[in-house]
């Protein structure tokens, strides 16, 4: 039978497995990903760990709200290849993509309020009427219509695009946001999700939800960030003449 090796500061997977809740081979898989560094063997071949191994499996489960599974993974892989500024690079990325998330809720927030109420009584109309409301080209209109962002129908007499007040609704939000800088690519999910809400109304409670999850994430990404600090802080210092080219050796 295997003894318990904790008292002596040796850890077996089932250790470290059994703080939070997962099972021992999921401490092998994460020794073979690199997300912990590579265990020691006792003479009959069996993994031990030591307190630093503990406090990366930590690290690794605390960067993963924040970070996502593959961003934590890779921060782990680098740190525990020694290459710490590889890992800082990569979490300085994560937060730039959360900043630019916050950025793209703003835009989208500050075209809200911008749009111009769209009076029901006005009826549909037709895109030369749209194109001068809006102030931008007709091609710019039947530009927005091929990338899916407006809808209209075509009036069976004419063949004349036809914007019905949901459709003038969705060219103003498509408007504001080009004007903040977005692509159409960008711009198609939000149109999307403002017709899945069933109008701009609604959407308020997903704007919501959204702006939630993103103060989560910013939350979890600190306590990520305390998790690997107290992992860097296990490991030993680096060498400082790692990567150093060495001189003419003295005679």
């Amino acid at each position: 039978m295997r003894r318990n090796l904790q008292g002596s500061g040796r850890l077996r997977p089932v250790d470290l497995a059994r703080e939070h809740g997962l099972s021992a081979q999921a401490i092998r898989n994460y020794e073979a990903a690199g997300i912990l560094p590579a265990a020691e063997r006792t003479r009959h071949g069996y993994r031990t760990y030591t307190p630093p191994h503990a406090q990366a499996l930590r690290a690794f489960l605390a960067l993963v709200p924040g970070h996502g599974h593959q961003v934590a993974t890779s921060i782990m892989r680098a740190v525990n290849q020694g290459a710490t500024e590889a890992a800082l690079g990569i979490i300085d990325a994560s937060h730039a993509q959360l900043l630019g998330d916050r950025g793209t809720l703003h835009a989208v927030e500050a075209a809200l309020r911008d749009l111009s109420p769209v009076r029901q009584e006005r009826g549909d109309v037709f895109v030369g009427p749209l194109s001068r409301r809006l102030g931008v080209r007709p091609a710019t209109l039947r530009k927005w219509e091929r990338a899916g962002l407006v809808q209209p129908r075509r009036d069976p007499g004419t063949g004349y695009r036809v914007y019905s007040p949901a459709d003038v609704r969705d060219a103003q939000l498509v408007h504001q946001l080009r004007r903040g800088g977005y692509l159409l690519e960008q711009i198609a999910p939000l149109i999307a999700q403002v017709r899945s809400a069933g109008g701009i109304v609604p959407l308020e409670s997903t704007l919501h939800d959204w702006r939630a999850r993103l103060a989560a994430r910013g939350r979890a990404m600190l306590a990520g960030a305390a998790a690997l600090h107290a992992y860097l802080d296990c490991l030993p210092d680096p060498d400082p003449h790692i990567g150093v080219t060495p001189g003419p050796e003295k005679q």
